[in-house]
């Protein structure tokens, strides 16, 4: 139940945030939390990562859904003892959601938090990088250990 209660509160945070960000801001609007460094900047994206492969919607909702769906019975069926890969699981499910949200509700990923040095992005996709850097930590200590 903890996994899914993970991937349920990033959701929640992830749509959220987006939802807030649309109520303040008009999109493509940018304001300086740290001048130069990091701002909020509303923007909508149709492709992946990096603004890859723009407006493939249909394209990008289907490789979600299998995602999840590989996700999701892994999860089922993966033994308690793997708590780590567990955990990773649920910030990539819980990302997975709420992109998957936008595309559906929006047709576009919400994206606002901008570093200037790295395209703008959202905490879905924050929650989908840590979930798999915890998953390559949480599978090379277990290949580490002989499990």
């Amino acid at each position: 139940m903890f996994i899914f209660a993970v991937a349920a509160i990033t959701l929640l945070i992830d749509q959220l945030s987006k939802f807030y960000i649309q109520r303040i801001m008009s999109l493509n609007q940018s304001a300086p939390i740290i001048p130069g460094i990091f701002h909020i900047t509303y923007t909508k994206n149709t492709g992946t990562a990096f603004g890859l492969f723009a407006n493939q919607t249909i394209f990008f909702v289907a490789i979600t859904l299998i995602v999840i769906a590989i996700i999701l019975i892994y999860l089922r069926r993966a033994s308690r003892g793997r708590q780590g890969i567990r955990t990773a699981l649920a910030l990539i499910l819980g990302g997975a959601l709420g992109n998957l949200t936008d595309r559906i509700m929006v047709g576009a990923v919400i994206d606002f938090l901008d570093f200037r040095v790295w395209p703008v992005f959202n905490i879905a996709d924050s929650a989908i990088s840590i979930g798999a850097v915890l998953l390559f930590i949480s599978i090379v200590r277990r290949h580490r250990s002989g499990v």
